[in-house]
């Protein structure tokens, strides 16, 4: 089993910048890749930066450019720089892990989920 947390939320006005954390604990070996998403109220949860088939990060076109992921092998911890913030930012914000590359990337793939972090953003 894998525990994530995610901490850093916050409210902030627009133009702000948050970073999140998302510490992996339990069999933390068994994680393959890592990845944000994000859940406004009344809408489906998105992507908001994950990975390609060769690791590199891609973020959501709603983000690029003022989001950025980054990850401590070391800490177990996976970050999410976010600058420029909007009010269409705000949402819960959620990371979670995948255990396999074979399942694919698709969010389906991801197994583990955290709590989630809320994300404030007024204009």
């Amino acid at each position: 089993q894998v525990q994530l947390v995610e901490s850093g939320g916050g409210s902030v006005q627009s133009g702000g910048s948050l970073r999140l954390s998302c510490t992996a604990s339990g069999a933390t070996a068994s994680i393959s890749y890592m990845g944000w998403f994000r859940q406004a109220p009344g809408k489906e949860r998105e992507r908001v930066a994950t990975i390609n088939s060769v690791g590199a990060p891609i973020y959501a076109d709603s983000v690029k450019g003022r989001f950025t992921s980054s990850q401590d092998t070391a800490k177990n911890t996976l970050y999410l720089q976010m600058n420029s913030l909007k009010p269409e930012d705000t949402a819960m914000y959620y990371c979670a892990a995948a255990t396999s590359w074979l399942l694919g990337l698709s969010e389906s793939a991801y197994r583990y989920w955290g709590q989630g972090t809320q994300v404030t953003v007024s204009s």
